[in-house]
């Protein structure tokens, strides 16, 4: 049998052998720390801020014209809320599409479908001697017409069918 070869002449665990490899001395900041600018450069700036006065932005933005904490407007557009307006046989306040006018409906009575549905209705039960042309006197069965009364243009038209 052999002798165990001998140990490796850089083995850190060895006692007296350096630790880490020996190397360059580190050398302390000379005076004069940072470096002093070199022509056509201006002052290392803090991370964070943009360049000094009179520099050109990078290539691809805009200019440096804004200020790094100032707040900021954000405009959103709404859309425009559309309400249904419900007519019935009664005026209802609301703004004439054709004038443009803040009013109050005027209204008055046609015959409609309900007329005449209620006027058969008479005829078949009997009452065919005039009784039947009473729907057609009646403003319970009768359509309802908005007007404008600025501008006298048709509105609406609430049928009871």
């Amino acid at each position: 049998m052999s002798a165990p070869p001998p140990p490796y002449p850089g083995n850190p665990c060895e006692k007296g052998a350096p630790y880490p490899p020996p190397g360059p001395p580190y050398a302390p900041p000379q005076a004069g720390y940072p470096p002093a600018p070199q022509p056509g450069y201006g002052p290392p700036q803090p991370a964070g801020y943009g360049p000094p006065p009179g520099a050109y932005p990078p290539p691809g933005q805009q200019g440096y014209g804004h200020q790094p904490h100032a707040p900021t407007t954000v405009v959103v557009s709404q859309p425009p809320i559309t309400l249904v307006q419900s007519f019935h046989s009664v005026p209802v306040r609301c703004t004439c599409p054709h004038c443009r006018a803040e009013i109050v409906t005027a209204t008055h009575f046609e015959s409609g479908t309900f007329s005449w549905v209620m006027c058969v209705i008479i005829c078949l039960l009997g009452c065919a001697m005039g009784c039947c042309l009473i729907p057609f006197c009646v403003e319970g069965c009768q359509d309802v017409i908005h007007t404008c009364p600025n501008c006298h243009q048709h509105i609406a038209r609430w049928s009871r069918m």
